[in-house]
């Protein structure tokens, strides 16, 4: 399958939605600095994906990828932490969490598919 827009991609799909809950979840925190690193991580994922994507370089899209991911776990980690500072219990971490792991298949499936074409 060829993807002619990053829009296409199901990881981008799901890091929006993944931006927009933590957005939601967060909005009305008031520990500022946790906060926007959350936001700011989340929003890295999908942005990630859409700037290596047109980059035109199958290279320069895996590299960009593996930004994607470690910005996904960074997201993963701040949820873990959301339940040691007592902000979120983890039955609301748990799907969210989850959705990180699935964001992470997806993007090492990826980065597979495509490290492979490169050798």
């Amino acid at each position: 399958m060829i993807i002619n827009k990053f829009e296409d991609i199901i990881a981008w799909q799901k890091a929006q939605d993944l931006a927009v809950e933590i957005y939601f979840i967060f909005k009305d925190s008031r520990d500022f600095g946790f906060k926007d690193q959350i936001q700011r991580a989340s929003v890295s994922v999908s942005n990630n994906i859409a700037e290596g994507f047109d980059r035109m370089s199958d290279k320069e899209f895996v590299r960009f990828l593996y930004i994607a991911l470690a910005s996904c776990s960074e997201v993963k980690s701040m949820l873990y932490l959301t339940e040691r500072l007592n902000y979120l219990n983890k039955e609301q971490t748990k799907p969210i969490i989850d959705k990180t792991n699935e964001i992470g298949k997806i993007i090492r499936g990826l980065i597979k598919v495509l490290s492979v074409k490169l050798i």
